[in-house]
């Protein structure tokens, strides 16, 4: 059922965000020269890695990875890049990862290989499913960024205190999952992109 639903919405999503997604796109084309998605690759179901897709926030930079991560780095960061990721637009790509089975709507947020590989036996739990675009963790850490930005050792602060927080989250939602808690997480994420 689970699938079905996550089948379902992310075809009607995107068929109605098909005007917003270009006009995005275009805005990247033109403020932010380069490719109009980030793709990465995160870590999916059965520890199983695929690539993620994303509306572009950043300049382009040489020498990064598909796998990379630097916790706290908003350096690169273009003005068109802030107002994306403060309303979440930035995500909406996701909603392909979803139609084609590499995520869910709901569900532990999917990690770069370098953070499953900390604290192993916990991940091994939250990979028994989907990962997915919003969850209570993503609700919880929606100023992650700034956070991070105030840390004297991002890399750290992630590692040590948003991470073992983040995975005890991850596992509860693994363990007592359902439909209406899924409904419930999706109302509050789309209220509080709203209020803030």
């Amino acid at each position: 059922m689970k699938r079905i639903i996550d089948f379902l919405f992310s075809l009607i999503g995107l068929i109605i965000l098909i005007i917003p997604f270009t006009l995005i796109g275009l805005l990247i084309k033109i403020k932010m020269p380069g490719p109009v998605f980030f793709i990465q690759i995160r870590v999916g179901k059965e520890g199983k890695p695929f690539k993620l897709f994303k509306f572009r926030t950043m300049s382009v930079a040489s020498g990064k990875t598909n796998g990379s991560f630097d916790a706290g780095d908003s350096s690169r960061i273009t003005p068109l890049g802030r107002i994306l990721r403060k309303t979440k637009l930035d995500e909406l790509p996701q909603l392909i990862n979803v139609l084609i089975g590499d995520m869910s709507l709901v569900g532990p947020r999917p990690e770069v290989q370098q953070w499953t590989q900390i604290f192993p036996d916990q991940w091994e739990i939250v990979h028994r499913m989907r990962p997915g675009i919003t969850d209570n963790a993503s609700i919880m850490f929606r100023n992650e960024e700034e956070i991070l930005a105030n840390s004297q050792n991002p890399t750290l602060t992630y590692k040590e205190e948003i991470l073992p927080k983040k995975l005890r989250m991850y596992i509860d939602y693994v363990e007592n999952h359902s439909i209406l808690i899924d409904a419930k997480i999706i109302l509050t994420t789309i209220k509080e992109i709203i209020v803030k």
